[in-house]
């Protein structure tokens, strides 16, 4: 995938988690971490998962979703998930 595509998804990705995290653009850093800086629940951690199975057409597995603790934890795994 070409690297401005990819840009593109994670500009996407980071509005998808502010509509559903209620927290705008500038206040969610790449390397915020969802539990402990952000606050993010389960609900909202499952919410984010599934907006980014759906939208970009990939499956997340259940034995890395832990592993998804910051916007750049996504972007790693949708990387390696869209190769």
């Amino acid at each position: 995938m070409p690297k401005t595509d990819f840009e593109q998804i994670k500009k996407e990705v980071k509005r998808m988690v502010a509509e559903i995290t209620e927290l705008t653009e500038t206040k969610l850093k790449d390397e915020a971490k969802f539990v402990d800086d952000l606050g993010v629940d389960s609900m909202m951690a499952l919410e984010i998962v599934a907006s980014i199975e759906k939208k970009y057409k990939v499956t997340i597995p259940e034995t890395e979703i832990p592993k998804m603790r910051s916007l750049n934890d996504i972007y790693a795994l949708l990387e390696k998930e869209m190769k």
